[in-house]
């Protein structure tokens, strides 16, 4: 019998925690996971999930206008927002059910509760019992990164938006990245007025520059207003409840709600590294190898609590290799290679692969294709805004090392993309597969 109470203890039942629990289990490890708040971790509980379905709930905003020129005129239609919310966090709580289940359909041992190192392989739970593991897997997350200073206390995060009592009709979003883009796009498209205001002037800048600046052109054109170069100084509360807002560079503004968009991070905070010996490194995450291990050897650590890529998919990747290589004998390690990434935006964006800066740093020699045109449905609606497929190549060779879209359903276009990026397909291959028509898709076997 072995001296430690389980094999292996997952601190966090997230994306990546859920998924070396299952899978080291089906292993035959005996596995225990500790979670204080619930099942499924910020993607499924606070995070893409119920973001996309605000997401769906936003788009049939333009949907109902569109329609007209269709034919169809749908009178007095209105917006329900707290049905909205109150369905979105219904099915928040059926997917926090299902996680639950699969993990103790597996045999995973549940704690719902808070959990933290004690020692090497010593866990303390916040009932106050101890447990010992003979191997721990940290896979806590990370959490919004709220700015300090005056006033900062009355913003909300993404994890507050999605239970508003009552839609803002006027709302700041500090920040420029998928969250800032995306839910200025959901609160625009439910009829309150947005300001995104950044410190620099680059949205997305992991993107693609086409893309961004195709975004900034759609979003002005959709009367969202964009405050660059500033900084808060601070946020007063009013006596109306009211936020009045001064930033640098622009005169003091009143808003109706603040939202923090400015990044996340990990979340390490009294988890007892420390009596372990876990090493941190200089952003605050859990330093690991390519096999997800710290400095402390039967110790590892999943997902963005290590700040590699902070992506869900990549968290239950790295969860997945874990587990395999601890306890299925099968070492591997995961490729961070060509990860098809996406902006759930209005319209939506995304990209794989190199940008064209980033290639023609890398490669020197390169070609790029662009098809730039107005979606079929758009020409029908009388809908001015255009969608635009890039398309990078290695010019010596003609294979594809960047993809990048904007335009309806880019996201699930990509995912197929992806797949020809990550094989090393060619610009000639492309070209050889016979187009589908009428598609938007079929611009990426068009391009000249």
């Amino acid at each position: 019998m072995s001296k430690f109470d389980y094999d292996l203890f997952t601190i966090g039942a997230g994306s990546g925690g859920v998924r070396a629990s299952r899978v080291a289990a089906a292993h035959g490890a005996r596995v225990a996971v500790a979670e204080e708040y619930r099942v499924g971790g910020t993607c499924v509980i606070r995070g893409c999930v119920p973001k996309k379905m605000l997401v769906y709930g936003a788009h049939f905003a333009e949907d109902l206008e569109d329609a007209k020129q269709f034919g169809w005129h749908i009178e007095n239609a209105t917006f329900d927002w707290i049905s909205l919310r109150d369905t979105v966090l219904a099915d928040v709580d059926r997917l926090n059910g299902i996680y639950t289940n699969t993990l103790e359909n597996h045999s995973v041992e549940i704690f719902h509760e808070r959990a933290v190192l004690t020692g090497p392989h010593d866990i303390r739970l916040a009932s106050g019992r101890t447990v010992t593991a003979k191997h721990i897997l940290i896979a806590t997350g990370a959490r919004p990164h709220v700015p300090q200073f005056e006033g900062c206390e009355h913003g909300i995060t993404s994890n507050e938006a999605f239970h508003l009592d009552v839609l803002p009709k006027r709302v700041l979003i500090a920040g420029a990245g998928y969250i800032a883009n995306e839910f200025a796009g959901i609160f625009h498209q439910f009829g309150c007025e947005v300001t995104i205001i950044n410190r620099s002037d680059q949205l997305l800048r992991t993107y693609d520059h086409s893309l961004r600046d195709r975004l900034l052109q759609i979003s002005v054109m959709k009367g969202i207003r964009f405050q660059f170069h500033s900084t808060f100084e601070k946020i007063v509360k009013q006596d109306d409840g009211t936020l009045l807002v001064h930033s640098t560079g622009n005169r003091p503004a009143e808003y109706d709600c603040v939202m923090f968009a400015t990044g996340r991070v990990p979340n390490i905070e009294g988890l007892g590294l420390e009596a372990a010996g876990v090493e941190i490194d200089e952003k605050g995450a859990i330093r690991v190898d390519d096999h997800s291990r710290t400095n402390v050897e039967h110790i590892y650590a999943v997902g963005d609590v290590t700040d590699r890529v902070q992506l869900t998919p990549v968290a239950i990747r790295e969860g997945q290799a874990f587990a395999d290589t601890v306890f299925g004998n099968r070492p591997t390690t995961v490729n961070y290679d060509c990860i098809p990434s996406a902006v759930f935006s209005h319209p939506p964006l995304a990209g794989v692969g190199m940008t064209e800066s980033e290639a023609r740093n890398r490669l020197g020699s390169i070609k790029v294709y662009e098809s730039d045109f107005r979606p079929m449905k758009n020409v029908v609606a009388g809908r001015s805004e255009r969608s635009l497929y890039k398309m990078v190549c290695d010019a010596e060779t003609g294979r594809i090392v960047g993809l990048h879209m904007i335009g309806p359903e880019a996201p699930e276009i990509m995912q197929a993309a992806a797949i020809a990026v990550k094989a090393g397909l060619t610009k000639d291959d492309f070209d050889a597969t016979m187009a589908l028509h009428p598609t938007m898709s079929e611009e990426l076997v068009l391009m000249r």
